[in-house]
């Protein structure tokens, strides 16, 4: 009898905490911008998560844990009773598709409006304005204001506000959270030495920048379980302000987060870096002691090769894809049989209504 060949490990079950995948391949949060000024997910939400169950998991576009935290129009949160329904509508389906979906907690920190705060300010670890514009609540544009610094007794009340929205996470039924410490937001902005000219125990050293993250990690584990608790940076992307391009601060501000972090038993961390394989994210990996989810970079775009290269070689435990989920609902299915792809219009990626969100075809519906 001929032996049949072993399935990639891409496509084999992975245990993350208390998540159970049934494969490797991971749905990276993708902000689409497709709410209501209230932040409430949609019909529209309900059926473009349903779509991509057949992911191993689902992290969710970032939500806000609170108002203050909002960083676009259209974007979620997770913060009201209507908020929470919303999101318990999304799990639902994803649950009945077989799916797996974790919220992310997005604190967007200076990278706001006081518009879209509706708090008349915008926050951060020191009162330095990012580069860029952002788009207004009006449709227009502004430059990224100069946020007020966060004073050391506002600091507890943004941890009780990632872990508030961990806990109304569980409660939406969502099988855990990742808490966005990545891409130049506020988690980042304190990690990083450009953003942060801190002078008190949360600024200065690699550690205190680290300390922000630790603690806030840590609270989330303690509310809702390390379990279902993971975590998403983004060392060297140097993006939005938060320039890590000090090779030496960069290696020990990450070394004093993963210190940091392994004694919780995270379910996850979620590592975006251009090179996966490369030594400071799997120094980051051996350090943190938790099953590592891999994304290569946010501008290219993940291929089916490279994903099956980083879990064969055992350089990542789960591989995360941006834009060839948002083309491919059934990603999953066409990459094991080595199908054609979709390709993405990036024209769609930040517009409301379906077209490009919800009526991607799947493989049994034809090419597009």
């Amino acid at each position: 009898m001929t032996p049949q060949p072993r399935p990639e490990k891409l496509f084999t079950p992975l245990t993350l905490g208390a998540l159970q995948l049934s494969n490797r391949l991971v749905m990276a949060p993708l902000t689409r911008t497709r709410t209501e000024p209230d932040g409430v997910p949609t019909d529209l939400h309900v059926e473009y998560y349903r779509q991509r169950a057949s992911l191993g998991l689902i992290v969710t576009e970032g939500t806000w844990p609170i108002i203050e935290g909002r960083t676009w129009m259209g974007q979620p949160g997770l913060q009201t009773p209507e908020q929470i329904a919303g999101w318990h509508r999304v799990a639902d389906a994803v649950h009945e598709a077989g799916g797996r979906i974790v919220a992310q907690i997005m604190h967007g920190g200076r990278i706001s409006h006081p518009s879209i705060t509706g708090t008349g300010r915008t926050v951060a670890p020191s009162a330095l304005a990012a580069p860029g514009e952002i788009r207004t609540a009006d449709g227009g544009k502004a430059a990224l204001p100069v946020p007020e610094a966060l004073t050391g007794g506002e600091i507890p009340s943004i941890i009780e506000g990632f872990v508030t929205a961990a806990r109304n996470a569980v409660e939406a039924g969502l099988d855990g959270v990742e808490i966005h410490a990545a891409n130049g937001y506020l988690v980042h902005q304190f990690l990083g030495k450009a953003s942060n000219q801190r002078t008190d125990e949360y600024g200065g050293s690699p550690a205190n920048r680290a300390r922000l993250a630790i603690e806030i990690l840590t609270a989330v584990a303690e509310a809702i379980g390390a379990e279902r608790t993971g975590l998403r940076i983004s060392p060297e992307h140097n993006i939005q302000g938060v320039v890590e391009d000090d090779q030496e601060d960069l290696a020990a501000t990450y070394t004093a987060l993963a210190e940091g972090l392994a004694p919780l038993g995270l379910a996850f961390v979620d590592i975006l870096h251009v090179e996966p394989s490369g030594t400071l994210v799997q120094q980051f990996r051996k350090t943190v002691q938790a099953p590592v989810i891999l994304n290569s970079g946010f501008s290219v775009n993940t291929t089916r090769s490279e994903a099956i290269d980083l879990v064969r070689n055992g350089h990542a435990d789960a591989v995360a894809v941006g834009r060839a989920v948002i083309a491919n609902p059934d990603l999953v299915a066409r990459w094991h049989e080595g199908a054609t792809e979709n390709a993405p219009d990036p024209s769609t990626f930040y517009v409301g209504g379906a077209h490009g969100y919800t009526d991607y075809p799947t493989l049994e519906q034809g090419a597009a």
